[in-house]
């Protein structure tokens, strides 16, 4: 199976034009390039669903790409955005200028999150019928409890990737490197000395720092834990052992509490030795094939 990929734009509603990318599976071998601007002019053979990615802080959506294609091999409709101050949609905010990177601008986070929904609706408009689950990675997670606080049934199924359960106790909000060695800062994201590697070389990443980036404000606001939870609505929890945004039994609390939040469906997988970033870990294969298989049992049978 090939896969159709297109960048676009949108604006949302403080006029911040917003970057993204969607990916769709087709069963013409010999289709290559941009997609069609209509998406509901190609003909998709069967799609299982739509998963939309939710990238993580100071970095952007293009880090995703292989995870993208992997799906949409697997049969799913895929699409991501560099959210408000990150990647592309970071570099035209602030006119290239590579020291704002990460910064949120007008809106602040409920701005960047109100972005995100804004794409989750242009996906029910565009695959009408279609079940559409979401992968929220580090930030992207914590942005994705926040919304589901407020919107419990945006999406058909949800993924927290690298999470945390939102308290000072339980979220490391220091040096997520201590302890993970010096090279260049970003050992802690895998065991894979080219992610590392390649994540030192990218001009539109930069090391995390919450409360610089974000100000205050809007730093102290992704604390918070879980007040609701659709019942139907099922959630995986996905983490490495060694991943250090989580501390004590941080993983299995933010499970308990979307329990008792409503949720009946509720799964924690812990890798061990694994560190942040599980789609570009040592044992990636291993972590593909379980988030495909989980994504295609519970989407198909929507």
């Amino acid at each position: 199976m090939s896969i159709a990929h297109e960048r676009f734009t949108y604006a949302d509603k403080y006029g911040v034009t917003i970057h993204a990318r969607r990916w769709l599976p087709s069963p013409d071998e010999q289709a290559t390039g941009p997609i069609a601007a209509d998406p509901s002019t190609i003909d998709i053979s069967n799609p299982i669903g739509v998963v939309q990615i939710l990238h993580g802080l100071a970095e952007h959506s293009d880090r995703y790409t292989e995870f993208a294609e992997d799906l949409a091999h697997a049969g799913f409709i895929v699409y991501a955005d560099d959210h408000r101050g990150h990647g592309r949609t970071g570099l035209e905010q602030w006119g290239d200028d590579p020291a704002k990177i990460a910064k949120l601008g007008k809106g602040g986070l409920r701005g960047t999150e109100d972005a995100i929904t804004q794409l989750t609706a242009m996906i029910r408009s565009e695959h009408p019928g279609l079940p559409v689950a979401v992968f929220g990675h580090s930030w992207g997670s914590l942005m994705t409890q926040r919304i589901i606080n407020r919107e419990p049934e945006l999406w058909d199924a949800v993924i927290l990737s690298g999470s945390a359960y939102r308290t000072p106790r339980h979220m490391n909000s220091g040096d997520l490197n201590e302890g993970f060695g010096d090279k260049n800062g970003h050992e802690w994201l895998s065991r894979d000395p080219e992610v590392w590697r390649k994540m030192a070389a990218d001009p539109r990443t930069t090391n995390v720092n919450v409360f610089r980036m974000f100000g205050v404000t809007n730093a102290v606001k992704l604390f918070g834990t879980p007040k609701q939870a659709a019942a139907n609505i099922p959630i995986l929890i996905v983490s490495g052992s060694a991943d250090p945004l989580n501390l004590n039994d941080g993983l299995t609390l933010l499970a308990t509490a979307y329990r008792k939040a409503g949720a009946q469906h509720v799964s924690l997988r812990l890798y061990p030795e694994a560190r942040h970033e599980l789609i570009n870990e040592t044992n990636r294969s291993e972590v593909i094939s379980d988030l495909v298989t989980w994504l295609s049992d519970r989407l198909s049978a929507e």
